[in-house]
């Protein structure tokens, strides 16, 4: 098996023909971008095919398989509905999956028509998966990157990256964030989270919420690392719709402040032949946060 796979519209069509022949004559087209984690592939008009990119991410793919059928039930908009799972092949080493189709265009400025309904929408989406029991669900690990762990999992890195960037921002008011940040834990059982919630993985149709997507990083443990959109993404007027339709506390707010610091922080202290535009939006998620005036207030 190579190292780097080409993960192609061809090794696509070799592994439908193996293991799906009843879907071998359907179109396969790549999706622009084609993913990080995964790289997927539209099949004919109804169905998707999604490959892990690397086999850190391959954990994911059971998770989802088992999950995600039990808890779209109760959940307020459309998520990913697996189809079938592929096995490793001569030419791909991983287990993989085919979703269903979701229409809509992911979440963007200018693609949604209400901002702040918008944001209580997606509000509304995690008060509901908050609500799913999470007793038996998958705990936070190497799966997901310790998504839902105790936030000081990323201290030493964090610390680096403010480190290596002290003459660009002001050091003693984002350690004094990481810090609060870091002060508590989450104390209650452990809640479903979906991981990775970031524009991308919003679906919109008709300019509201459609779908979300890619639940490669959910688990249970601490919802804390799905609030990082409300600096990720939302000004400060979404945020505060966001936060008030939230069922969650200050300690829990100011850690999920935490994770976009983290996100923000390690993009800004990353190569330099980071993507500009990347950066760019990093830049924009550190300042929300030291000029937010809200974060310890309820």
């Amino acid at each position: 098996m190579p190292d780097a796979l080409n993960i192609n519209a061809e090794l696509v069509r070799d592994l439908i023909e193996q293991q799906f022949p009843q879907w071998a004559t359907l179109s396969i087209n790549p999706f622009t971008p084609g993913g990080w984690d995964n790289r997927n592939f539209r099949l004919g008009d109804d169905m998707v095919v999604r490959l892990p990119s690397a086999k850190r991410y391959a954990l994911q793919v059971e998770k989802e398989q088992h999950w995600l059928p039990r808890l779209a039930a109760d959940l307020p908009v459309a998520i990913p509905h697996p189809l079938a799972m592929g096995t490793p092949g001569e030419r791909y080493p991983w287990h993989w999956s085919i979703y269903g189709w979701l229409d809509g265009e992911t979440a963007r400025d200018g693609h949604i028509a209400e901002p702040d309904g918008f944001a209580v929408s997606l509000a509304g989406f995690l008060n509901a998966l908050h609500l799913i029991d999470g007793a038996d669900g998958p705990q936070p690990g190497p799966h997901n990157f310790h998504r839902g762990a105790h936030l000081g999992t990323y201290d030493a890195e964090t610390r680096r990256a403010i480190a290596n960037i002290e003459n660009d921002i002001d050091v003693q008011k984002v350690a004094a964030i990481w810090e609060s940040a870091l002060a508590s834990s989450w104390e209650g059982a452990p809640i479903w989270f979906h991981g990775d919630l970031e524009p991308g993985n919003l679906l919109v149709e008709d300019g509201r919420l459609s779908a979300v997507i890619d639940f490669g990083c959910c688990g249970v443990g601490d919802p804390a690392c799905d609030l990082a959109i409300a600096w990720t993404f939302f000004d400060a007027e979404q945020r505060r719709a966001f936060r008030s339709a939230l069922g969650v506390d200050d300690a829990c707010w100011l850690r999920g402040c935490g994770w976009a610091l983290w996100k923000a922080l390690i993009v800004l202290s990353g190569q330099p032949s980071t993507d500009p535009s990347t950066r760019d939006h990093a830049g924009t998620t550190l300042r929300r946060i030291v000029e937010d005036g809200d974060l310890a207030a309820g």
